[in-house]
């Protein structure tokens, strides 16, 4: 959601009054909560009439969608058909499964620190396991608790992780208080791989990106390629198309983009440029200049906020990446 999806979510649940926010916030993810309940401390001198605008648009919305609901079966019986047995039998799973909060669930609802205090003494496996479950950037705010073997070896076994067996997921029970149903029907949960480790790298610093390859190419060199294949960093949006260049910015802070550009090279600035009109171009040139010097670590930070939006865009299919190997395909 963008920033002002965010705050206009902010503004309605201050219009719909304290009782009713209570059971929104019932429905949200961890994510969604840590972000509207800041965009809600953010929030002041919020109008009448911007209440009730955001209020009539969230009804006009409301009522223009249709209620219609999947039964179990209908929907078991669909993605069987699509996807065929086993793969619909996984992503069944994961659907009932959804609304456990126990176990690792309840990891999601945590800082990074105190995820990291809880887990980091368990064998590097067992981590692995636990944070192929979790967002990649949120596993990455883990990992970057961890002393550097103990996170080196961790994206390892991340990247070598193909899914997570039933004896495996007993094993996390004992450890997470039943991280899922433990059932003998669950033939693999969430797999780990390649492009959720480089998703995690993605989100860690360059100096612990630099650091967790070099570690992986000494064990094994083919591997650590390969992740570097599916890494996409700031500079990647070069080979972006000039569309979905234009539907990106559209959903990033002028401010935010003023930073992120400040460690790019001028192909870079230049392709933002260009698809800008040209008074927002040359406002955001006479910012650059404008912007003092700037900390590496601010720079990188605007960045990964960037590309989060990059990712979700090509996850929602509304534009299209094209890998380092140059092969075309969504971001994972």
């Amino acid at each position: 959601m963008s920033e002002a999806g965010i705050r206009r979510s902010a503004v309605l649940l201050f219009g719909l009054g304290q009782n009713e926010a209570i059971e929104v916030f019932k429905y949200l993810g961890p994510k969604e909560v840590q972000k509207l309940s800041l965009a809600m401390a953010q929030v002041n001198n919020v109008s009448h009439g911007e209440i009730h605008d955001v209020v009539a648009k969230f009804r006009e919305e409301c009522a223009a969608r249709a209620s219609i609901g999947a039964t179990d079966e209908y929907l078991r019986n669909v993605l069987i058909e699509a996807l065929g047995p086993d793969k619909a039998a996984n992503l069944l799973d994961k659907i009932t499964q959804g609304n456990d909060h126990s176990g690792i669930e309840s990891l999601k609802w945590m800082d990074a620190s105190s995820a990291a205090d809880l887990i980091r003494n368990e064998h590097p496996q067992i981590i692995a396991t636990i944070l192929v479950h979790l967002e990649p950037d949120q596993s990455s705010g883990i990992l970057a608790h961890f002393p550097e073997r103990l996170r080196n070896e961790v994206l390892i076994r991340t990247a070598t992780l193909e899914g997570v067996q039933p004896q495996a997921l007993r094993e996390l029970n004992e450890v997470l208080t039943q991280l899922l149903s433990g059932s003998d029907r669950i033939k693999k949960s969430a797999a780990g791989g390649i492009s959720l480790t480089a998703d995690i790298l993605n989100f860690l610093g360059s100096n612990v990106e630099a650091s967790a390859l070099g570690y992986i190419r000494e064990y094994d060199p083919e591997l650590a390629q390969r992740i570097q294949d599916k890494m996409f960093v700031f500079e990647n949006m070069l080979d972006i198309d000039d569309r979905a260049i234009q539907t990106i910015l559209r959903e990033v802070q002028s401010d935010s983009l003023v930073i992120a550009l400040k460690g790019t090279s001028p192909e870079m600035r230049e392709k933002i440029f260009k698809n800008m009109s040209q008074r927002a171009a040359e406002m955001l040139r006479d910012d650059l200049e404008a912007k003092g010097p700037v900390k590496l670590s601010e720079v990188e930070a605007e960045q990964k906020e960037i590309l989060k939006v990059v990712r979700k865009l090509a996850d929602e299919g509304q534009i299209v990446l094209a890998s380092k190997g140059g092969d075309e395909g969504l971001v994972e």
